[in-house]
């Protein structure tokens, strides 16, 4: 799995195509998985600090979603933002504008760290659906 790193300095369009093939690859990782082992939490503790995704995932009920209609969703968004993506200039690209956490943060730094995120979510999943959380 590159780093963040890794991924600031590959061209584009080997970032737009990590997150082209996570919507597959999120399928592939859950097929044939029971409805026990995707709703299984590794860690039952949650967070109660708003900032952290655990609470993310108390407030937007992630374990009571359709895992099929959460899978769909997740396609449709991901191709919407590819679609944009691919049709921005290079110009376009460098615009961003001030994240809480990263401070100032252009498109093409947006787009390094979907990559990394989509790394890292994947993994997780494999590790808790192999008990290894």
């Amino acid at each position: 799995m590159p780093s963040m790193d890794e991924y600031a300095k590959a061209p584009v369009a080997v970032r737009l195509k990590r997150l082209e093939r996570t919507p597959a690859e999120l399928a592939g990782a859950v097929r044939g998985q029971s409805e026990a082992a995707l709703a299984r939490r590794p860690d039952p503790k949650l967070s109660f600090d708003p900032a952290t995704p655990d609470r993310w995932a108390e407030e937007r009920q992630y374990l009571r979603n359709d895992v099929a209609a959460a899978l769909a969703a997740f396609r449709k968004r991901r191709e919407e933002s590819l679609v944009l993506l691919g049709a921005l200039t290079q110009a376009q690209w460098e615009r961003g504008g001030v994240h809480a956490t990263r401070g100032r943060i252009t498109i093409d730094d947006f787009v390094t760290v979907m990559a990394g995120h989509d790394d890292n979510h994947l993994d997780q999943l494999r590790r808790a659906l192999e008990g290894r959380a």
